[in-house]
């Protein structure tokens, strides 16, 4: 067998998860949180030898430099933990859910229904088979995760047709195989025009809050992939940085819960908030002041979107597919030679400054 860039990718990540599940097992019978992450090292030792016996099939087709740290994605074979059937709670709600409550796409938990509007029910439950609450994903309130997007408080123009672009093609990814953006792609295409509107006309209405702490570091957690986004090691053990950002919640439980209180935590590299504002504000002589588009303020227009205090994740993630044309939508024209002469560590930048900001 020719030995590729992605088999050796495997066998460096096999490597390293052999290492993570030997030290989870040293203390499994102490710690029932260190079992759980020895059976999830476990699946994903045998997914990595399953892809490398096959000639690495699971490495889809993606543009060249795609950032793939900023696509975390479950594994060929990823199995979540069985539900235990104890109800799950979550600071300052009177609500609880089971696992498999949380875990169905077609309800949304409505944690705190003081704090937004009632949800519609294309919001609440969707629409089975093919149309998912939108409160599933994004919560009930719109805020989302680094796995998909933050959209409370986004226009409602602008939450229109970025779903009219995903039912038509125009607004694809860089990593199309990713459970996140195919569930957004299929359920578009199955929304009605009314679907759309009514859910764009309830997340439009909710006053973003700031949820993101940003911290410059050399170095970052030890990760794992829960569900389509990263999770802090639980041993505390670290790794270099580098030029990528870690983002990971501040407990993963209540992420988990799908509980829009949920905060993160954003490592970015030392010095990348400053180069970040100085690019944000005169354009550092490779592109131009976000301003002239997103406000003064960056707030947005009715027609484009605010771009504070978002995921540093995602934020990265629409930066790239634009300037890999897997964004192609009606105003991709002004965005594509925005990014045009920005370098992937530029995008790290803008997006590190950006999401130290207030939405």
């Amino acid at each position: 067998m020719r030995i590729t860039d992605g088999v050796v990718r495997i066998l460096k990540h096999l490597d390293y998860r052999i290492g993570r599940l030997r030290d989870s097992l040293r203390t499994a019978c102490q710690e029932s949180k260190r079992i759980k992450i020895a059976r999830r090292e476990s699946a994903a030792i045998v997914v990595a030898i399953a892809a490398l016996v096959a000639g690495s099939p699971a490495q889809a087709q993606h543009p060249e430099g795609t950032p793939l740290w900023a696509y975390p994605s479950n594994p060929p074979g990823h199995e979540l933990e069985p539900d235990d059937g104890i109800p799950r709670r979550v600071p300052g709600s009177d609500a609880s859910y089971t696992v498999t409550e949380l875990r169905d796409r077609f309800l949304a938990p409505d944690w705190h229904p003081r704090e937004y509007p009632p949800m519609p029910d294309v919001v609440r439950q969707g629409r089975e088979p093919d149309v998912s609450a939108c409160g599933y994903c994004h919560r009930a309130s719109g805020t989302g995760g680094p796995e998909n997007a933050n959209i409370a408080g986004l226009p409602y123009a602008y939450i229109v047709r970025q779903m009219q672009e995903y039912r038509s093609g125009a607004r694809s990814t860089a990593v199309p195989d990713r459970g996140p953006t195919r569930l957004m792609i299929e359920g578009a295409k199955a929304a009605t025009d009314a679907d759309i509107e009514t859910a764009a006309a309830y997340f439009s209405s909710i006053e973003p809050g700031p949820r993101i702490r940003v911290e410059e570091s050399a170095t970052a957690p030890q990760t794992f992939i829960v569900n389509w986004f990263f999770a802090a090691s639980p041993d505390g053990s670290t790794e270099p940085l580098g030029q990528r950002i870690v983002e990971v919640p501040e407990d993963v439980e209540q992420f988990e819960a799908r509980d829009p209180h949920a905060r993160f935590i954003a490592y970015v590299p030392a010095g990348s908030i400053a180069r970040g504002e100085a690019l944000v504000k005169t354009g550092g002589g490779r592109t131009v002041p976000c301003a002239v588009c997103h406000g003064s303020n960056l707030e947005g227009t009715e027609e484009i979107p605010p771009i504070t205090g978002r995921s540093p994740t995602y934020m990265v993630r629409q930066l790239f597919e634009f300037k890999a044309g897997v964004r192609r939508g009606a105003q991709a024209f002004q965005m594509v030679p925005t990014v045009a002469n920005l370098t992937l560590d530029d995008m790290i930048d803008v997006a590190a400054y950006l999401a130290t900001l207030d939405p």
